[in-house]
């Protein structure tokens, strides 16, 4: 291999020879459940489900690690990174003999699974020491360290088997520490990392390390390896399970058999890297793909018998892959994997060279949670369906989409790319690094310009919205889903206690807001109709996965934990959604536009209270939504519609803003520019206002339908749970005009003082040690709360805007007219998202405050007098702040 300037062939080698042997080790330890796990599964009586998670574990941690420990590369260098990523995972490892029970094996496997981040720091350190045109051999041969869960197939059998899984563990640890000393001592700050250190020049930021991630082909990449590597993984942990129940081998035969598979998607990845340097990543990408279609299909077929009534009577055959052919095929299924590993890793140092540890830290990222998700859906799949070669089948589907997608963007690219003489560029998939500005990104808009938004602006802004509301409708739908689902599942099965079902009921409510606070800064980052794209898209997960998971009821109470967390997938997008119509409309209309989006999308929530208690009682999806559960009055409920009848729209939303929604290219920032925002002194009261309204519309949307259920279970509560949101929406979506005409904080005041009134009237019509109460005067009360958060969300919107014109002028008064507008749109955008973000926080808070209330006192009474002195904090901040006469910021 040629060198570069300064660096010698030798120093090249012994960086390549350490990195893969520190790699190899690190990916025998990064895999030692699929050996160890089938022993701890038989000692703990694990589920197919539980097996899944326990292997898949580590992986979890090693592909979410892979994109700081990039990162951190760059900054640092390899040979500070590596040793001491080992050591940890090495103390991990060693640390995993001493658990006793399956909390504590999973907590032990998230330890270990750092040795799986070892990926992007070799990547990185291995990329600095090569030319471009020879660092796909290099990182091919690197990559071959994959082998190292052929090292742990082979040898963990023989070793366990003859001194038990323990042993194996220490072993490895062992091993993985030893390595660590060796390559700190005998290893060399790469050439990049010494130049900079030598001229005093800081490292590359983080923000500009994070900059490339908003290229749509860096996530394309990522599909791709989320099957190459990902499926690897998988299959690496899963085949000596399936190998041992499906064909009834020995544990050190079935270790063998999938070592097979993990050496050929090892080995090969050198001679991958090597075929992408000599014909292109293209070519390559091609070839994995196809024949990978074709080995899928194949193992996909399960076992089957066929009777055939023929004349002379029936002729009975059947048909199955015998072990060999499996072997053979797995072997040849490795291969090509093997040879896609290196093709997408070809040409991230060459069109990413200063961004090689985030760019291919994202990739490997993805790539690696395919290695955790996988096993998942594998034992998911064989819990349903009851079919092995499920596995085979979902991965084909998987393959069929990347292929499809790959080729659909490579022939846009060659249309856009043809030169006059037909040539085209290599690898045109890869063509981009600048990527050119899209017919979807708006270069010039200036909404206060009336001539603009008369001839041009109001209908694109009109068209955004018109999109934006039904994709943020369904986010809400998704979030506020698992609250109608939690009170169904003890109906159909679920020995759930009410502190595990109010677990359930609030935890969309922490994961949805803590997501906002993140999705806050998402818009100008990575733009509006991509982030819009991506954010809907993603509510696929919770909603497939609950159509799934209700349908057993033996189905771990820790997976529909996670199912919970990822329904706030849908609360975080309210943040970029606001923050994104923010941008298009004038001041003028910017209140009306936000209410329309936010009072819509907040119908959500009533849609879905409406929508989901008719369709869990027929079988609308036929034999293909599966089979209904069974009540114990005999009657009969098809719970796991409640997540599959969001499906078709979550995707025809997502097709509608990919292709009708647009970006602002003056509404970039960085994160940088927004986090101004958190030195505003007001920021943080309209945090504590925002909260007051609409967390308390969120939460009351949480909590009502199992607090009506827990206090008056005479009463059908799904038949009035869904008119609170309704009224909350409807009233948020028409009342804005009140804000307009008597000012956002007079009636935010006022809305505080009604507030603290209706709670008031709630807790007179509860009942008290199971005597009393009145439901019809209960719930009259709770309306009016649902009607005044929608008042109080409209009107403190309404405020942001108007402080800010204010404050931004005080604060940056050098800035010219046309600056301070754009920071005042900037800073409110942020503000809007940001104070969302905190405020969804009530979607946890108030059912959980239920919870606790009724565990500690046997009612929800002391929880609604908590939310009532809250109240009464919000009308005094905003009288003090707002209202008053010589008020600091009047509104």
């Amino acid at each position: 291999m040629s060198a570069i300037d300064g660096v010698s062939r030798s120093d090249q080698r012994r960086a390549l020879g350490l990195s893969t042997v520190a790699f190899t080790v690190c990916f025998a330890v990064w895999t030692i459940f699929a050996i160890i796990g089938v022993e701890i599964k038989s000692e703990l009586g694990l589920s197919e489900t539980q097996f899944g998670i326990l292997v898949a574990t580590p992986v979890l941690t090693g592909s979410l690690s892979r994109l700081m420990l990039g990162i951190w590369t760059e900054q640092y260098g390899g040979r500070l990174v590596f040793p001491l990523q080992m050591l940890l995972a090495a103390a991990a490892t060693f640390l995993l003999t001493t658990a006793t029970t399956y909390p504590l094996f999973l907590l032990a496997a998230l330890g270990v699974g750092l040795a799986g981040g070892s990926f992007a720091v070799g990547v990185t350190y291995v990329s600095h020491w090569y030319p471009p045109e020879k660092q796909g051999t290099a990182l091919g041969i690197f990559g071959a360290g994959n082998v190292g869960a052929a090292v742990t197939k082979f040898g963990a059998p023989f070793v366990m088997v003859a001194f038990g899984w323990q042993a194996v563990a220490n072993v490895w640890a062992f091993a993985l520490a030893a390595i660590a000393v060796i390559f700190f001592v005998f290893s060399k700050h790469d050439p990049v990392f010494e130049a900079r250190r030598r001229s005093g020049a800081k490292a590359t930021t983080v923000a500009a390390q994070l900059a490339p991630l908003k290229n749509l082909q860096v996530w394309r990449f990522s599909l791709y390896y989320f099957f190459v590597f990902g499926a690897f993984v998988a299959l690496a942990l899963w085949l000596p399970h399936y190998l041992v129940d499906v064909y009834g081998v020995d544990i050190r035969t079935a270790g063998m058999a999938a070592a097979a598979f993990s050496l050929s998607a090892s080995l090969f990845r050198a001679y991958g890297g090597h075929l992408a340097d000599r014909f292109g990543a293209r070519s390559v990408m091609y070839w994995t793909f196809g024949f990978a279609l074709l080995l899928l299909f194949m193992l996909s077929y399960p076992p089957t018998s066929y009777t055939i009534h023929a004349k002379g009577g029936d002729i009975i055959f059947s048909t199955a892959m015998s072990f060999g052919a499996f072997v053979l095929m797995i072997f040849c299924l490795g291969f090509f994997m093997s040879l896609g590993k290196a093709a997408v890793y070809k040409h991230i140092p060459v069109y990413y060279p200063d961004n090689v540890g985030s760019v291919g830290g994202l990739v490997g990222m993805i790539g690696g949670l395919g290695g955790f998700v996988l096993p998942i859906v594998f034992g998911t799949l064989l819990d349903l369906t009851g079919v092995y070669t499920t596995c085979f089948a979902f991965l084909f589907v998987l393959v069929l989409v990347a292929l499809t997608w790959m080729h659909l963007s490579i022939r846009q690219m060659e249309r856009r790319n043809r030169a006059g003489d037909d040539t085209l560029p290599e690898l045109p998939e890869f063509e981009g690094m600048t990527p050119k500005t899209s017919a979807a990104t708006l270069t010039e808009w200036n909404p206060e310009d009336k001539t603009f938004w008369e001839q041009t602006g109001r209908k694109i802004a009109k068209r955004n919205l018109w999109i934006s509301i039904p994709a943020l409708l369904l986010a809400f739908s998704v979030w506020m889903v698992w609250s109608v689902v939690v009170a169904r599942l003890p109906a159909i099965g679920f020995d759930f206690t009410d502190a595990q079902l109010f677990w359930l009921a609030a935890l969309p409510g922490l994961s949805g807001a803590t997501l906002r606070i993140f999705y806050s800064f998402m818009v100008p980052i990575f733009g509006g109709r991509l982030w819009t794209t991506l954010s809907t898209a993603s509510l696929l997960l919770p909603a497939m996965g609950i159509g799934y998971a209700v349908q057993n009821p033996e189905t771990p109470y820790l997976i529909f934990l996670v199912l919970a967390l990822l329904c706030g997938l849908g609360g975080g997008n309210f943040a970029s959604s606001m923050a994104n119509i923010s941008f298009f409309f004038p001041k003028a209309e910017k209140g009306n536009a936000l209410a329309m989006n936010a009072g819509l999308g907040n119908l959500g929530v009533s849609v879905m209270q409406f929508l989901v208690p008719l369709v869990i009682t027929m079988g609308v999806f036929g034999a293909l939504g599966g089979e209904p559960q069974a009540l114990s009055d005999g009657g009969r409920l098809w719970l796991q519609n409640a997540g599959f009848v969001w499906v078709p729209f979550i995707i025809a939303a997502t097709v509608a803003a990919y292709f009708g929604m647009n970006d602002i290219a003056s509404a970039k920032a960085s994160f940088a520019d927004q986090a101004v925002i958190f030195s505003r002194f007001h920021n943080w009261i309209m945090c504590i206002l925002y909260t007051g309204t609409f967390g308390s519309f969120i939460g009351y949307s949480a909590g009502f339908p199992l607090l009506m259920k827990t206090q008056f279970p005479e009463v059908n509560a799904l038949s009035y749970a869904f008119l609170g949101p309704l009224v909350g929406a409807l009233s948020r979506a028409g009342t804005g005009w009140i804000s307009d005409r008597f000012g956002g904080g007079r009636v935010t005041f006022w809305t505080f003082v009604g507030m603290f009134v209706a709670v008031v009237g709630v807790l007179q019509f509860l009942p008290h040690g199971g005597e009393g109460g009145n439901f019809w005067a209960f719930f009259a009360c709770f309306m009016a709360l649902f009607f005044l958060t929608g008042v109080g969300n409209a009107s403190t919107f309404q405020m942001i805007p108007a402080i800010m014109r204010r404050e931004v002028p005080r604060l940056m008064p050098e800035l010219d007219a046309g600056a301070l507008q754009k920071q005042t749109d900037r800073e409110s955008a942020a503000i809007i998202a940001f104070t969302s973000a905190i405020a969804a926080y009530g979607a946890f808070f108030i059912p959980k405050s239920y919870g606790t209330s009724i565990s500690m006192t046997g009612g929800p009474d002391m929880a609604l007098w908590g939310f009532g002195i809250f109240y009464v904090l919000c009308a005094l901040l905003t009288f003090f702040y707002y209202t008053r006469r010589n008020a600091p910021v009047p509104c």
